[in-house]
């Protein structure tokens, strides 16, 4: 026997091979009901977003919110690529590059009169930072990590955020290592 029932998500297939009709029976409404059941868990988790299309959208951008979170991701891709420089450990640390840029771009995408403070990282600081990781030269890397650190601090000011000034980090918390 080959039964096919159709879910919200896809098709989802069930090849039942049995001699007896009613164990086939079952055997599809246990299925149709599991099948309900996911379906109905996945609608549980999203309930809490209230609303029609375009008020679920804000409630979902208002949880994004603006650069502040994206900062908290590029202050940890900060500490780590310091720590991938000292290490030598330069794969990892052209991610981090990598990984800094994409959130900065996508930060701006949610706050777009930012761009003008960031276009510099965009366009020069993160292209010689990631150039240093590619050379592996300790030094350089060294040296255009301090100029990454002065234009973090220099863009914080811009922004009328100077308290918010950027430090090397003095201690490890992640193990990852080369």
């Amino acid at each position: 026997m080959f039964a096919t029932i159709r879910t919200k998500n896809g098709w989802a297939e069930v090849f039942v091979y049995l001699k007896n009709s009613k164990m086939k029976i079952v055997i599809i409404i246990l299925t149709a009901i599991f099948f309900f059941s996911c379906k109905n868990k996945q609608k549980e988790m999203g309930d809490w977003i209230k609303g029609n299309d375009e008020e679920q959208l804000k409630t979902i951008e208002k949880h994004f919110r603006g650069l502040d979170m994206a900062m908290i991701e590029i202050g940890y891709r900060y500490r780590e690529l310091f720590w991938a420089g000292k290490d030598q450990n330069w794969e990892y640390a052209a991610y981090q590059v990598d990984k800094i840029k994409l959130s900065l771009e996508n930060a701006l995408q949610r706050r777009p009169q930012r761009a003008k403070s960031a276009q510099s990282f965009l366009q020069t600081i993160l292209p010689e930072m990631k150039k240093s990781v590619e050379s592996r030269d300790t030094m350089l890397f060294n040296n255009n990590f301090e100029i990454l650190t002065l234009n973090c601090n220099s863009c914080h000011v811009a922004e009328k955020v100077p308290y918010f000034n950027v430090q090397p980090p003095s201690q490890r918390f992640l193990s990852i290592k080369e």
